[in-house]
């Protein structure tokens, strides 16, 4: 028995480097370590986020006397850099007084688990038109990097490999006026399941009517319902990949006709599309990877071997949860007793 537990553990940790108590990123991205609390059957459509569920979001707030104000979301793609929209700062005139905090899920109710972070230093893609929402993405550096942890994790964003496309199973979340649909809590981060639309159905007559540039993704649904809303620009719009428990950051919140109406859905600024523009304006380095793990899209460290070549499906192959590791080791287990009993395998 001692053996055999020995073996659960080698298992377990092969292939990918522990996580100890999540104190580090550890060379991940886009992970949920509290998931182990979701259903993966639950089916999410505009409610209460529990602690934890999207560990790489961040709401950004404005000083009001007396406190501060929600007023945009965004998410962590490195310790000390955040992904968010440009129209969020069309009148932010002090940058250096608005706060970021990560790790939070009800906001007039910070937990030990929050962070506040000050931001250092803006920058708004050069491109950007307020009339048309072109190129509508900004990064944000913070005075100082987050400590990742169970709450606070980095997304994954995807180079060109990824085939955003055949991802089926995609969220939203935010803090906005009526993420996804009326109902939950405006201070409680809300979350809610949405659909990939093709761009050309969205760009078609009687949708957008070609107001959807190529750098743009639309997610929602054609009959409305579920969508984000004011207050939610910048957020997320994250797919999980199709063969792991990993999730991308496909999109950022960018704009839409109106909030949850048919044929009308969200329009999201594709970070696919501008993953080169993120590393050229922030000056990080594609992630080397050493293990088979999903790796942080950014590294603010140069890179010392090439990159590797991405496999055929788009992305880089995951490392098997302890799930899988535990169910092949139950599948290998007879062919094990059998070789330890010196029988013939």
């Amino acid at each position: 028995m001692d053996l055999l537990l020995l073996l659960l553990v080698v298992l377990l940790a092969a292939c990918c480097p522990a996580h100890g108590a999540w104190d580090g990123c550890g060379g991940s991205c886009g992970l949920r370590p509290m998931g182990f609390r979701y259903s993966k059957s639950r089916v999410v459509g505009g409610t209460d986020a529990l602690p934890g569920a999207w560990p790489w979001v961040v709401s950004i707030e404005a000083p009001l006397e007396g406190g501060t104000a929600h007023i945009c979301g965004g998410s962590l793609i490195s310790p000390q850099w955040v992904l968010t929209s440009a129209q969020c700062f069309i009148e932010a005139r002090y940058i250096t007084a608005l706060r970021v905090v990560a790790g939070a899920t009800h906001l007039t109710q910070l937990g030990p688990e929050a962070q506040v972070r000050s931001i250092k230093r803006m920058l708004v893609h050069q491109h950007y038109s307020s009339v048309t929402q072109r190129n509508d993405i900004a990064l944000l550096e913070l005075d100082r990097p987050v400590q990742c942890n169970s709450y606070v994790q980095l997304a994954c964003v995807p180079d060109a490999s990824l085939r955003v496309s055949e991802l089926t199973a995609c969220y939203i979340s935010g803090w906005g006026a009526r993420t996804a649909r009326a109902g939950g809590s405006a201070y409680v981060l809300q979350e809610a399941q949405v659909r990939l639309i093709d761009t050309r159905v969205c760009n078609s007559s009687g949708w957008y009517r070609g107001a959807i540039h190529s750098h743009n993704i639309c997610a929602g649904y054609p009959q409305g319902g579920i969508d984000t809303c004011q207050g939610d620009s910048g957020g997320p719009l994250v797919c999980q990949d199709k063969s792991a428990d990993y999730f991308w950051l496909v999109g950022v919140t960018s704009w839409g006709m109106g909030c949850a109406r048919a044929r009308k859905p969200g329009v999201y600024t594709s970070t696919q599309h501008f993953y080169d523009w993120i590393l050229a304006q922030t000056g990080l380095r594609p992630a080397v990877t050493t293990t088979a793990r999903p790796q942080p899209a950014f590294t603010s460290t140069p890179a010392q071997r090439p990159r590797p070549t991405p496999t055929a499906a788009g992305r880089l192959t995951p490392c098997p949860s302890p799930a899988q590791k535990l169910r092949d080791l139950l599948t290998r287990l007879p062919e094990f007793v059998r070789f330890l009993r010196g029988e013939k395998v």
